[in-house]
Parts: structure tokens; C-alpha cells; sequence
């Protein structure tokens, strides 16, 4: 797909004077972005008591999506990493705070100050390195993991994304596991090549009956059941399973052998950690004298 603006250059480039005005100047993105930032709003499942709770709008941009933020009585902040998109959002006079930043570097927040988080058609960028220092796993960790700090405790983060392939989405998904997030993909219209999109809700803290998964909408404006999704787009993961007790994990009477080895070694090459590459040596038991 060489109309992806992420394959076409990095954001700060691609999103320059030019482009950012006409961005922000077209009904039809004008339209879908506030139908996206409705429905991040909706995921987020703030309380209706009429308290305005303080948001993040990471990927701003010229402030769309912030509007949304603004009609439903709460403060946001914006992050971006466009210069050119952050004037036209004080041009438009937008009410929320503005930060020029990366996202990749992680967010110079206070721990615990924000009370939710939306982001629309922005994380996917963090997949692609822009420049030879970046290491799509580490911008994803640095990430997820500033994010994580920065939400209050129970708080949700909700990411309209575009992934490219699976590959993309599960690098996504797995990055904010490893940050300590619960949750997963909910795909709305999964049927539909024109309609269909999918959000990443996570929620600060471990698994609990508060942090389930919101219902996916389907074609005729109402939740799809499991058996109407099929498993290849049904990709909401639970976490669940993936963090039990350690008395009820399954531990084998031989012990620690090399094919937990080689998974264990896997998963920190995931984390970005460097391990010794894999050789016929690994895990192979010593003899009791040399």
C-alpha cells in the first residue's frame, strides 16, 4: 500500500505547511475524524457525572480530534511531532495545552495526573524507522511504558490504529502487555473493506471485571456476538490467562530445558534486550567435571 503516509515519509516531514492545511481543511477528514474521536470517547467509558476529567490526545494534530474532547466537557492535552500541524491547531484557537514531541521518546508526564487517553491513526507510525537510531520495539516500549505511568490507576487508553499487516498489530499489542496494560483489539464492522476499523482499548492495571472489552459494532449499528466475528478478525485478547497464579502454571518434573530456554530467550529479544545468539551449545547440561 504505497499510499500509507507512514511508508511515504516520517510524520514531521510529511506533515509540513502544505499538507497540514489541506488536512485541515477537508470536510470529508474533518467528518471522520470527529465519527473516530466519538467512538474513542465512547470506548474510553469515562463516568457520566458530569466532573470534566483531564485526556490525552496523543497524535493531536491540528486539534480535530481535540474538539470531540472539548463538545464532551473535559481539559486534553495535545502531543504531536508536527510543527507545521501544532500552528494551524493555535490558529484555530483549539482549547486544549500543546506539546511538541516525539512519541517514540516517551511522555514527560507527572505519574497519575491523566484520567484517560485517545489517540487517532497515529500509533502505527511508531512501527516504521524513520531514521537509523530507531528501533521500532524500544519507540513501542518507551512508549507504552511512559504511558502507563502517566494514566491513573484504572484509567483507559484508547488508539485508532491502521496496522499494516498482523505482524504490525501484534508488535502493538504485545509492546502495551509488556508495559503492564490489560485489554485488547476491538474491531468495529469487521465485514466491511470500507467501514471496518479497529481501536487498541487498554486499561491501566491488571485484568479485572472492569477492564473487559467493550463490544464490537457491527453492520446494522449494534454489537457483533463471537460467532458472527471470525477468528481470523476477532483479535480482542485477553490477558487473563496470560498471568496466572504461579501455583496454578503448569511445572513439568524436568525442569528448565532448552526449549524454555530458547522462549525465554525469545521473549526478551521481544523487549529489545540483547541475549547470545541461539547456538547447539544453548541449554546443553554440563558435565560434572571437565
Amino acid at each position: 500500500m504505497a499510499s500509507r503516509p507512514e511508508l511515504l515519509a516520517p510524520p514531521e516531514i510529511f506533515y509540513d505547511d502544505a499538507e497540514a492545511r489541506k488536512y485541515t481543511s477537508s470536510s470529508r477528514i474533518i467528518e471522520i475524524q470527529a465519527k473516530l474521536s466519538e467512538r474513542a470517547v465512547e470506548l474510553l467509558a469515562l463516568p457520566d457525572d458530569g466532573v470534566p476529567r483531564l485526556l490525552l490526545d496523543i497524535g493531536c494534530g491540528s486539534g480535530l480530534s481535540g474538539e470531540t474532547l472539548t463538545e464532551n466537557g473535559h481539559q486534553w492535552i495535545g502531543l504531536d511531532i508536527s510543527q507545521s500541524m501544532l500552528n494551524i491547531a493555535l490558529e484555530r484557537e483549539v482549547d486544549g495545552d500543546l506539546l511538541l514531541g516525539d512519541m517514540g521518546q516517551g511522555l514527560a508526564l507527572r505519574p497519575g495526573v491523566i484520567d484517560g487517553a485517545i489517540s487517532i491513526s497515529a500509533v502505527q507510525w511508531l512501527c516504521n524507522a524513520d531514521k537509523s537510531s530507531h528501533e521500532p520495539k524500544l519507540r513501542l516500549k518507551a512508549f507504552f511504558g511512559s504511558l502507563y505511568r502517566c494514566l491513573a490507576r484504572g484509567a483507559r487508553a484508547v488508539f485508532q490504529v491502521y496496522p499494516e499487516n498482523l505482524a504490525q498489530r501484534e508488535l502493538i499489542l504485545r509492546s502495551a502487555m509488556h508495559a503492564g496494560f490489560a485489554g485488547g483489539v476491538v474491531i468495529d464492522y469487521p465485514h466491511s473493506t470500507k467501514s471496518r476499523k479497529e481501536y487498541l482499548v487498554l486499561t491501566c492495571g491488571p485484568p479485572s471485571i472492569t477492564t473487559a472489552i467493550p463490544k464490537a459494532k457491527g453492520e446494522d449499528e449494534e454489537s457483533c456476538s463471537d460467532d458472527e466475528i471470525s477468528e481470523d478478525e476477532n483479535q480482542t485478547v485477553r490477558f487473563s490467562d496470560r498471568q496466572r497464579p504461579r501455583k496454578m502454571q503448569k511445572i513439568t518434573k524436568k525442569g528448565k530445558g532448552r526449549e524454555w530456554v530458547l522462549r525465554k530467550k525469545e521473549q526478551m529479544r521481544n523487549k529489545g534486550i540483547n541475549v547470545p545468539p541461539n547456538t547447539k551449545y544453548t541449554a546443553r547440561k554440563r558435565k560434572a567435571r571437565f
